[in-house]
């Protein structure tokens, strides 16, 4: 455990106790992933100016999202198929996050059920929504999500299309995992996985469940693909915003035009996000998108960003830029592979340290008071 103080070290770990299918599914984007590269990249060109003989002796790494507070200008994003990476990974997550004093995201193509997460967690979660085809089933997912008591909806917006993943085609991936010669081998130098996923409460999407048992007969993974809807507009948006009673997020946006049309149909929070590099690939990365969406926003909306965040020194580049807070998917996901809930917690302890080491070094003592000028 005191080797581990990096992501990147939580990565390697991951890298080698989690399957090659369900590792890449996590680690890789779409096409030839130039957007996954730029998101990197562009986080990477901004320079911070150092400042000296200033008192950073209390610092302030709370803040408030959404009109909650959080211990840190963080939360942990949506992901799919966190319950493959381990058992019952999206309550080890959602466990971790509460510890910390951090919003944890359920997806809907979370491998655990809203009731499932709601069972074994006492703090609210977020629920992260696609809308389907079937917008009945959608409803559903909207009303068990109010039901389990989750404050925050986030609407993702950005796949009216699936983009193709090379990795995941290559792989074989599918869900739930099928044990083939191809990955025989690959699982079974995987032990403490496989007893993971063996002990689980699911290994199927467990938010879409009830959906598929009613198809009588179809494949679970047939029905999932068939319900991308690239029919969606912003009357979906509007019929959200009016069925759903806390605050909406919507997650996806690039473009500072989508991103006031999003604000006047009632958006709460915004995500500047590129699907981390999963969706168009050739598109600008979420941190060179945001300056232009916060201005677009004016302060009528949060604004908040994802997409190749990988440390602290990242989530203070985003504060820079105008951000409120940062979202995080492929860190926790490593520490998760990695350590399951304890490598969730320690994720999030990295990040901490490494933020809280940039921000005095700029000269700032408190998240909430940080500009554009800690910049060159």
């Amino acid at each position: 455990m005191n080797a581990i103080n990096s992501i990147a070290d939580l990565r390697e770990l991951a890298r080698r106790r989690v399957p090659r299918a369900f590792f890449e599914y996590v680690d890789r984007g779409s096409y030839d992933e130039l957007t996954l590269a730029r998101n990197r990249a562009d986080l990477e060109a901004l320079q911070f100016r150092q400042r000296v003989l200033v008192d950073v002796s209390k610092q302030q790494l709370g803040t408030s999202i959404l009109g909650r507070a959080a211990a840190l200008p963080l939360a942990l994003a949506p992901a799919g198929m966190g319950g493959f990476i381990r058992g019952d990974g999206e309550i080890h997550a959602a466990r971790a996050a509460a510890s910390a004093g951090v919003p944890f995201c359920l997806s809907t193509v979370s491998i655990c059920a809203i009731e499932d997460v709601r069972a074994a967690t006492s703090a609210p979660f977020w629920f992260q929504l696609y809308v389907l085809k079937d917008r009945g089933y959608t409803n559903e997912l909207v009303d068990r999500a109010a039901e389990a008591g989750c404050p925050v909806l986030m609407l993702t917006v950005d796949i009216p299309v699936g983009a193709l993943r090379r990795r995941d085609a290559k792989n074989g991936l599918t869900v739930p995992p099928r044990l083939r010669l191809r990955n025989a081998l690959d699982f079974a130098a995987r032990p403490g996985w496989v007893w993971s996923m063996l002990t689980a409460r699911r290994r199927e999407f467990g938010n879409l469940a009830a959906a598929v048992a009613r198809t009588r007969g179809v494949h679970f993974s047939q029905w999932v693909q068939s319900q991308v809807d690239s029919a969606l507009t912003w009357d979906d948006l509007a019929r959200v915003r009016e069925r759903w009673p806390g605050k909406v997020i919507v997650k996806g946006i690039l473009d500072p035009q989508d991103a006031r049309r999003a604000v006047e149909l009632g958006a709460d929070a915004l995500v500047v996000s590129n699907h981390g590099g999963r969706q168009l690939d050739g598109t600008c990365s979420s941190i060179r998108a945001l300056p232009a969406v916060v201005e677009a926003v004016q302060g009528r909306a949060e604004v908040l960003l994802d997409s190749g965040v990988r440390s602290g020194q990242d989530i203070l580049r985003a504060l820079a830029l105008g951000a409120g807070a940062a979202l995080v998917g492929r860190a926790w996901l490593y520490g998760l592979g990695a350590l399951g809930e304890r490598g969730v917690a320690l994720a999030i302890d990295i990040l901490a340290r490494e933020l809280a080491v940039s921000l005095a070094l700029t000269g700032r003592s408190d998240v909430r008071a940080v500009d554009r000028s800690i910049l060159f």
